[in-house]
């Protein structure tokens, strides 16, 4: 379940950059920014009761979500891990957040909750690309995922990345590189999904002026699966799309239905007879 913590980002407050990220509104993404913030306790009682409308569950994974979820000392962010953890439902927690917000006493507190429960750490990758993060107004450099995945292997945590294809001026072949930079970096996990355009977004003023063009779902379906060839077996593919709310959602209309591009990459998959991991380090093309 999605919890809103109150955070913001260092791109948005001025620190390294103001206005976010280009395709952001954190509102579309959340589904905790959507409603008004309550009580860490009271967010995840409300999506237990959401949840069990829809799904068979009993245990939950309390999901930091919305914003940059280690943007804050020490002493803010203890309580709040540890009052998700407090509920008698939850059994793991998710937090995301970017790779040049988790000092080293960040990095001590994160591998003492790892001691106590299971913890995924998502660090906002979004690609290897130094251009492509400078369009997205991101405000640092690869080189700062690099240096968190250095800092943080080893500390009884899963590592997720974020990775974001059709960004625009990126070839085939630089979503490929960023598929190799992933693997070489050795995240235990990965969610992936298209760039789509929400409401009242930068990007979504350079899709309507013509700049941008999004993606198709044909060709993103076959990205995903060469994607996926050059990632070892062994990586957990936690997302493989993206979408937002109606009432927030500019396009590409086909990423609204999750399940056809489920189906359209399964079909991929078994008419290519492929499998993730198919290309290794010593075999790709």
């Amino acid at each position: 379940m999605s919890i809103d913590a109150g955070f913001t980002c260092p791109n948005v407050d001025g620190t390294v950059a103001i206005g976010g990220c280009t395709f952001c509104d954190n509102r579309s993404f959340s589904p905790s920014r959507r409603i008004r913030r309550q009580a860490v306790l009271d967010q995840i009682d409300e999506g237990i009761h959401r949840l069990k409308r829809r799904y068979t569950c009993d245990l939950f994974m309390a999901y930091f979500q919305p914003a940059t979820n280690t943007y804050a000392s020490v002493e803010k962010l203890r309580p709040l891990y540890e009052a998700a953890l407090s509920h008698p439902k939850v059994v793991a927690l998710a937090i995301g957040t970017r790779p040049d917000c988790v000092p080293d006493d960040v990095l001590n507190l994160l591998s003492e909750l790892a001691e106590q429960t299971y913890l995924s750490v998502e660090y906002g990758m979004q690609t290897m690309h130094d251009r492509s993060l400078d369009w997205m107004n991101r405000g640092h450099h690869h080189d700062r995922t690099v240096e968190a995945m250095e800092r943080s292997r080893n500390r009884g945590f899963e590592l997720c990345a974020h990775i974001m294809l059709g960004l625009p001026g990126e070839t085939y072949d630089d979503m490929m590189a960023s598929a190799d930079e992933v693997a070489r970096l050795g995240f235990d996990a990965v969610k992936i999904h298209n760039l789509y355009a929400v409401k009242n977004t930068a990007l979504a003023e350079q899709v309507e002026r013509g700049e941008v063009e999004l993606m198709e779902r044909d060709e993103y379906i076959t990205t995903v699966v060469d994607f996926l060839e050059r990632l070892p077996p062994h990586i957990i593919v936690e997302r493989v799309s993206g979408d937002a709310p109606p009432d927030y959602f500019v396009g590409p209309q086909w990423c609204l239905d999750k399940s056809h591009v489920l189906t359209a990459l399964n079909n991929e998959f078994q008419q290519r007879g492929t499998y993730q991991g198919r290309c290794d380090s010593n075999d790709v093309s």
